[in-house]
């Protein structure tokens, strides 16, 4: 339950205010179709997050524990200092229509999730926190509690969050995992 629990928490703090956030923002501007956005978004993250999770796995089995242990906490901590950076959403993110909103939305959300913090953050927990499932389930629906309401409530959601606020919050809970991992035994 911790592995979930802990995935679950970390990215829904790490998606605020994140590229695929603005993404979920600008699908659900254009189409005003929240539901098959928001399966779209669901399917895209568990299939993305669970390659991630497979990629945590290895790097376990690759690397001795002291290491794994070290550039665990290194990349927590990394992290914490991503969350600080605002996200940008690139042009052409959510540009496809043609294949109807849910596929358009799962490529495009899949693809703005590759090499993203979130993802990352998947990575790391799936090499730190076991069972695999629980850490992508996990990230999966700390994923959705961020998105779903942008997707639902628009722009007026975007409006009232305190970003800077929440992005500091963020780093602080990384960078304590981070320290945390490298001087637990």
């Amino acid at each position: 339950m911790e592995a979930f629990l802990v995935s679950t928490g970390l990215v829904a703090l790490a998606e605020i205010g994140d590229k695929t956030q603005l993404l979920s923002l600008v699908l659900a501007a254009r189409f005003r179709r929240p539901w098959p956005i928001a399966l779209g978004i669901l399917v895209a993250t568990l299939l993305n997050h669970a390659a991630a999770g497979a990629v945590g796995l290895w790097v376990t089995q690759w690397l001795g524990a002291q290491t794994l242990q070290w550039v665990l906490g290194a990349a927590f901590i990394a992290m914490a200092v991503w969350v600080l950076v605002p996200d940008k959403l690139e042009q052409g993110d959510a540009t496809a229509a043609a294949h109807g909103v849910f596929l358009t939305t799962l490529l495009a959300f899949f693809f703005a999730e590759m090499g993203d913090k979130t993802q990352v953050a998947t990575v790391a927990l799936a090499a730190r926190h076991a069972p695999l499932w629980a850490v992508v389930l996990g990230t999966t629906l700390g994923m959705m509690l961020a998105n779903l309401p942008v997707v639902l409530l628009g722009e007026k959601v975007m409006k009232r969050l305190p970003l800077r606020v929440v992005r500091v919050a963020a780093a602080l809970v990384f960078a304590g995992i981070g320290v945390v991992a490298m001087v637990a035994r």
